[in-house]
């Protein structure tokens, strides 16, 4: 390259700055290559005379002292007036170059805590997530609040994969997720040239031995700084939804973070009704409901909305799917036994709601950002706390009343007893102590929200009424009397909706209808999950609300410009001509 080639380049750059410096994507761009110049005196200062690097040290200086703030971006790309607990804490960490471990509960909104310094800061932000299968969801749902991500991993074709590289390189993209293994292989080659702001780790308790969700792959992730750093100190960001102290301190030192700072949220999510229930135990009437009766009855009383119903071994899911769907439930069964294209087709097709309950191992659920799931059944058992925290988690995300109710015995622990038996002696013996430490919470006559969270060392009052324990009541007790003719005649296999029960008033709640089958049709024309459009909390203020102007349907939470952009219009239509 020649000097006046250089000259031309950082002249081009710097009217490129000046005409677009309160766009975020020519910000970005005008980074991007500011890097690049920088890299490039590191090697051949000879190349730049005073007035080139005076131009490039002024243009250094205004993105800094124009650095976008963190609450601007919470508003003007997801439409949020504040931050939910400890998303600031953890955003500010990482503007200020610090690792930092957050342990945040499912719905609190992580994922907010690397997206925001991912627009703010110059560079591209790597995020390493554990599912290919759910990569092009979460790309799907950035990209809808305007956000340029991408993902790489085996599934694409190699004419995209180079496209999408390209991009990558030219500092197009604010975002990159991957997974552990592909960082392993070619994909870890591809990032050593892009220059990276920000390492998050999702799911971050998958690296700690002692964790529930062990996963080798997490392990080698060790010395990934160093070798997409290129010599500059990138922070890295660990995310999980739960994790013991023990947990925390392996997950800082197998990513060697450099005095990290550590936020961990309040576990308590208020929302989540806990109710736990013994097979084969009689109700307060003295009659005993067979375990799988009382699930369908369960979802009967809930008819078009999502959950999940966990089981212990594969056998079972088959057998309770198949139950279910000769009842009319839209219900679809998920394992590890399946191949890898029946389990996305499952997935897709309930993410889509166009089944209404998935049934599953634990094979399934990590990483699924689905908003509207109502309820999550477990008719087994889980194996520890932890796990139990994570699989309820997966409810009510998006804060609405969602219900989690445990059917438990002594034989759930018995299995678990059989299955630890294969594994070495210490390994067997902690799953026993964590099986049994799931039975005693199972089994406890106090407030179930208060020993949850008491487990991850957060203290707090009685729930009061989020749990069958404080309430004196659980939702299988408050049932009707099991009859088969009458949940089949119960209309779940029409297209059958009820109101949010947030809506009593009947006008708001066939309003909330109404908007709920618009996002769908909008959904699906844009081939996304409906939640990404909308969530079930945005459309709910929506129904009460009844904006009429688009100033009034921005200050619904959730609604930023580019979707007051793409579906404010659809929406407002609807809500004006709606009687």
């Amino acid at each position: 390259m020649h000097p006046s080639d250089v000259e031309r380049e950082i002249h081009d750059l710097v009217n490129e700055w000046e005409a677009g410096r309160s766009d975020f994507v020519i910000r970005r761009k005008c980074a991007h290559k500011l890097e690049r110049f920088r890299n490039l005196w590191r090697t051949q200062a000879e190349l730049f005379d005073a007035r080139s690097v005076a131009a490039l040290k002024g243009v250094a200086q205004a993105i800094d002292l124009e650095r976008v703030k963190p609450e601007d971006v919470l508003r003007a790309t997801f439409g949020f007036p504040e931050f939910r607990p400890g998303q600031r804490e953890i955003v500010g960490a990482i503007l200020e170059g610090r690792d930092c471990i957050g342990i945040m509960p499912t719905g609190a909104g992580k994922s907010l805590t690397y997206q925001i310094p991912a627009r703010v800061l110059p560079g591209t932000t790597l995020v390493i997530s554990p599912l290919i299968a759910l990569m092009k969801d979460q790309v799907d749902a950035v990209e809808e609040v305007g956000i340029r991500a991408t993902f790489l991993n085996s599934s694409i074709e190699p004419a995209e994969r180079r496209a999408r590289i390209e991009r990558l390189r030219k500092g197009e993209l604010e975002l990159v997720y991957a997974a552990p293994e592909g960082l392993e292989a070619s994909v870890g080659s591809v990032l050593e040239g892009v220059p990276l702001s920000l390492i998050a780790v999702d799911e971050a308790h998958c690296i700690s031995q002692w964790g529930h969700d062990f996963r080798p792959a997490y392990r080698n992730l060790r010395n990934l700084r160093e070798r997409l750093g290129r010599g500059r100190t990138i922070p890295i960001l660990a995310l999980t939804a739960t994790a013991t102290r023990e947990v925390m301190s392996d997950i800082a030192s197998e990513l060697d973070m450099r005095d990290p700072a550590m936020f961990r949220g309040s576990f308590f999510r208020r929302n989540l009704r806990l109710t736990g229930v013994k097979k084969g135990e009689a109700n307060q009437s003295g009659k005993t409901r067979k375990t799988r009766d009382a699930i369908l009855q369960l979802i009967a009383a809930r008819p078009r909305e999502s959950g999940i119903v966990y089981c212990l071994s594969r056998k079972s899911v088959e057998q309770t799917a198949e139950y279910l769907k000769s009842h009319g439930v839209r219900a679809l069964a998920y394992h590890a036994g399946l191949e890898s294209d029946v389990r996305s087709r499952v997935q897709d097709t309930w993410k889509r709601d166009d089944a209404d309950v998935i049934v599953a191992t634990v094979a399934f659920g990590m990483g699924i950002d689905k908003s509207n799931i109502r309820y999550v059944i477990h008719r087994d058992m889980p194996r520890s706390i932890e796990g139990y925290y994570q699989e309820i988690g997966r409810a009510g995300r998006d804060g609405l009343p969602s219900d989690c109710v445990l059917f438990y015995s002594w034989a759930d622990v018995m299995s678990y007893d059989r299955f630890s038996n294969d594994g070495p002696a210490e390994v067997a013996e902690r799953h026993r102590r964590r099986v049994r430490e799931m039975m005693d919470f199972a089994e406890g006559r106090g407030c179930r929200h208060r020993a949850l969270v008491r487990y991850f060392g957060e203290s707090i009052e009685n729930c009061g009424d989020a749990c069958d324990v404080c309430r004196g009541q659980n939702v299988v007790d408050s049932l009707p009397a099991f009859k088969k003719k009458s949940v089949r005649a119960s209309g779940m296999a029409q297209n059958e909706l009820r109101p949010s029960e947030l809506l009593p008033d009947d006008v708001e709640g066939a309003r909330f209808l109404a908007l709920k089958q618009l996002r769908r049709r909008l959904a699906d024309e844009r081939s996304l999950p409906a939640y990404v459009v909308f969530s079930d909390a945005v459309l709910t203020e929506m129904a009460r609300q009844r904006p009429q102007t688009e100033e009034a349907l921005m200050r619904i939470s959730g609604v930023g410009p580019k979707k007051l952009e793409r579906y404010g219009e659809t929406f407002l239509a609807l809500l004006r001509d709606f009687s």
